[in-house]
């Protein structure tokens, strides 16, 4: 097969909207379905200060408009054969420090680079879709950090007619989904039913634990711990996982476990958070690890460089 073939064409769209996500909004249009912004836009004033994107609006707003949606926990072999049917998926990843994660689509790969294709807002010169190559090995790391969860919208018959590997993981992930909605909505006691009903569905999805686990530690609740670590034993490549048990043994005053947590944490991936560097540097001067805390604070200013407190850093790292 022509590498050609492993690559999908979608249009090129830059209206989006915090109910109305860039990635189904392209999607839905590659599908020639034009989801209406006005619905978006009315829904986003529920969501006033949130500067976030509500997943799951963008998936209802589409499915109103007669597309049909499937979350599930997939695998990088799956994601070529979707691809290679004419599907273009949207995965959630790891976001940029400080934003949990972000949604993105994938319009291809490539077997002889050994790279995976996404979708990038701006087209070139001559208004062309662009597409950013990540090495395969680096994509699946990242994607297994939230469980290689997959968004897929297409009209109903295309998609009822596919194959999946865990298509049972359907409801339980858009629990999460929902769950997310209203956490962010303030109904924590409606998160964490959703979250219970999830499991229920599937006890294994790591999503959901992670969740929940979340909330738990919002509450400062010990059941948070349980909650993480049957999580971990699921994916122990849950980034939010260890860094929330960090979180947790930090309010608690468990330094040693927080540091072990956060440690773990920063091994899966560096990048994705400066703040859990500022946190470990705090408990590690607790400890006497003078030079780990500074090295430590010297890692959050690299990672966030425009830090509204980077006076106060620079100043701890000259006294440590």
């Amino acid at each position: 097969m022509d590498q050609e073939d492993h690559e999908l064409l979608l249009p090129l769209v830059e209206e989006e909207n915090i109910c109305l996500p860039l990635p189904i909004n392209v999607v839905s249009k590659y599908w020639n379905v034009e989801l209406p912004m006005e619905e978006a836009i009315e829904a986003a004033k529920k969501y006033s200060g949130f500067n976030g994107s509500i997943i799951i609006e963008g998936i209802e707003l589409a499915e109103r408009n007669g597309l049909a949606c499937k979350i599930i926990n997939s695998s990088l072999s799956e994601l070529k054969k979707i691809i290679d049917t004419g599907i273009p998926p949207i995965v959630i990843l790891p976001g940029i420090p400080e934003i949990t994660q972000h949604a993105s689509i994938i319009t291809g790969y490539d077997d002889e680079e050994k790279t995976i294709l996404h979708y990038i807002q701006k087209g070139n010169f001559e208004g062309e879709q662009q597409e950013g190559a990540i090495p395969e090995d680096i994509f699946d790391k990242e994607w297994s950090e939230d469980g290689r969860l997959l968004i897929l919208i297409a009209p109903i018959d295309i998609l009822s007619s596919l194959k999946l590997e865990n298509d049972s993981t359907d409801k339980s992930n858009r629990l999460c989904l929902i769950s997310e909605r209203q956490n962010i909505l303030k109904n924590s006691s409606d998160a964490i039913k959703s979250l219970k009903q999830s499991l229920e569905i599937s006890p294994e999805n790591s999503t959901a634990l992670q969740q929940l686990g979340s909330l738990m530690n919002q509450q400062s609740s010990p059941d948070c711990v349980k909650f993480y670590e049957k999580c971990l034993e699921l994916n122990k490549r849950s980034y939010l996982t260890c860094n929330g048990l960090g979180n947790y043994y930090l309010k608690t005053n468990q330094f040693e476990k927080a540091e072990k947590y956060y440690t773990k944490a920063i091994e899966i991936n560096p990048k994705r958070s400066a703040k859990i560097y500022k946190n470990r540097a705090y408990l590690r001067e607790k400890q006497n690890k003078n030079p780990e805390a500074k090295e430590d604070l010297k890692n959050y200013l690299k990672y966030n460089p425009k830090a509204s407190d980077r006076g106060i850093i620079e100043q701890a790292i000259r006294e440590i």
